[in-house]
């Protein structure tokens, strides 16, 4: 941290997006609909500057040594920001929800963590690769058939389907049927609402505006919480089957009925939803880079060679795979930002003074676009990511899933699944992408590719 010296006068004002106008704030002032390009334009602010809109107020942590301060956990923990806090409606005090205080959250956090180790990954690894079998038949089919895919409704599809099956043996048919399964429509319908919902109560706008708003996230809520409900009472009814999943940990723990309810709703959503966005954009990345497709698919076969389910082991061997991967989280990191709040008072980036329990927004993208980098870092390059660059890095400056002790706790679930699907893809298929299709992000708390289709070939 960089630390005023006594005496030094700090800026009682915040830089911000040119063209504010009374009452409206900065709306004229980020045209752009990317976070992505919407990070740039607010790096190019300073290291922190801050948004206004309609009397609310976000501050931001916009360059790099900002975030990487906010990341300091003796001084920053997470905050619930707005748009969360709308999503409490939905998914309660579950741990991606859940407030710091929150008694269930350290234990919920305590009983689950050995659910997600090394060890435990092994329990998953078959039913990953039976998902992933559903997945290529889908798209045998549409390469026989000479159509397109749908990426991110498909990655969607595989990674629903396989955390319903590890967390909770609970099957989604998502391969059953050409439509999707209802708890994304409303997964979808409560993510996009809790994000303007959040927005429109720090407003001075009345609650009359945006009851509209929160009655469709209790909608939604009302139909994942009946889900949840369902899947624990299957389980709870059955006789003399074994289980050894998140759900069974649960409900053999001292967790209340409506937490495990809340546990289960966050898994089902947090579980696949960033998921699946890392996978469409790795495909995407992919789709656009044959030298390096190439040389993950010659990594692919050197490793596997004729086995068509290797074993565990042989995920973690897939290490170009793996930096293919985390190239694009780095490029596009699924959530774009986080919420940070003062342990106590401070001053970020020898900045901005900060109250206890004041808030502001790390910016992953600036974090992820620092020059540090390398040369280009809007460029794609998986070589980042070898061991003698990471090692010329700063650690920090890396951040797709979060950080402290309310980072993601299923990382090793998500990393070791996306590696695995994508290798499964590679050796399959080779991917053609529209000529023209160029780079859109649709947001809803996590981002993903929208309208990005794929021609198959099936090797």
């Amino acid at each position: 941290m960089t630390v005023a010296r006594a005496g030094t006068a700090l800026p009682a004002k915040l830089p911000h997006p040119p063209r504010r106008v009374p009452l409206l704030g900065d709306v004229f002032g980020l045209s752009s609909e990317s976070s992505i390009e919407g990070a740039a334009a607010l790096a190019a602010l300073g290291e922190v500057c801050e948004l206004r809109f309609l009397g609310a107020r976000y501050v931001m942590a916009s360059g790099a040594e900002a975030v990487m301060d906010l990341n300091d956990e003796s001084r920053f923990c997470k905050h619930v920001g707005p748009d969360i806090e709308a999503l409490r409606i939905a998914a309660g005090d579950g741990l991606f929800t859940a407030y710091n205080e929150e008694p269930n959250w350290r234990k919920a956090h305590d009983l689950l963590m050995p659910a997600f180790s090394r060890a435990a990954m092994h329990r998953y690894h078959a039913v990953m690769f039976d998902v992933a079998d559903e997945l290529t038949d889908r798209w045998d089919r549409r390469a026989a058939a000479g159509d397109t895919v749908d990426v991110s409704a498909d990655t969607t599809r595989v990674t629903l389907e396989t955390i319903g099956r590890c967390a909770a043996g609970y099957s989604f048919g998502c391969f059953r049927h050409d439509t999707m399964h209802p708890f994304v429509a409303h997964m979808v319908s409560a993510l996009l609402s809790a994000n303007r919902l959040g927005l429109l109560q720090q407003t001075f706008l009345p609650a009359l505006v945006y009851r509209r708003i929160e009655q469709r996230i209790r909608r939604d809520a009302q139909y994942l919480r009946a889900l949840a409900d369902d899947i624990v009472a299957a389980r709870r009814a059955e006789r003399g089957g074994e289980h050894d999943d998140l759900l069974q940990t649960m409900l053999e723990s001292d967790l209340d009925a409506a937490n495990i309810r809340f546990q289960l709703i966050n898994f089902l959503i947090a579980g696949h939803e960033t998921t699946s966005g890392a996978l469409s954009f790795a495909l995407y990345f992919l789709s656009q880079h044959p030298d390096v497709f190439d040389r993950a698919r010659a990594e692919v076969n050197g490793v596997w060679g004729e086995e068509q389910r290797p074993g565990f082991e042989k995920i973690a061997k897939l290490r170009y795979v793996r930096r293919v991967l985390d190239e694009s989280l780095r490029l596009q990191p699924t959530v774009p930002a986080y919420y940070r709040a003062a342990r106590q008072d401070t001053v970020l980036a020898g900045i901005h003074p900060m109250r206890k329990g004041d808030w502001a927004l790390a910016v992953t993208a600036a974090l992820h676009r620092d020059p540090r980098w390398g040369p280009d870092p809007d460029a794609f390059d998986p070589d980042r990511f070898a061991p003698e660059q990471v090692r010329t890095r700063p650690g920090g400056l890396y951040k797709p899933f979060g950080t402290g002790e309310r980072s993601c706790i299923g990382r090793q679930f998500a990393l070791h699944e996306a590696v695995l699907i994508l290798a499964v893809l590679i050796r399959r298929y080779d991917l053609k992408a529209d000529p023209g299709y160029r780079l859109r992000v649709q947001e809803r708390l996590t981002v993903m590719p929208a309208g990005f289709q794929l021609r198959l070939h099936r090797r």
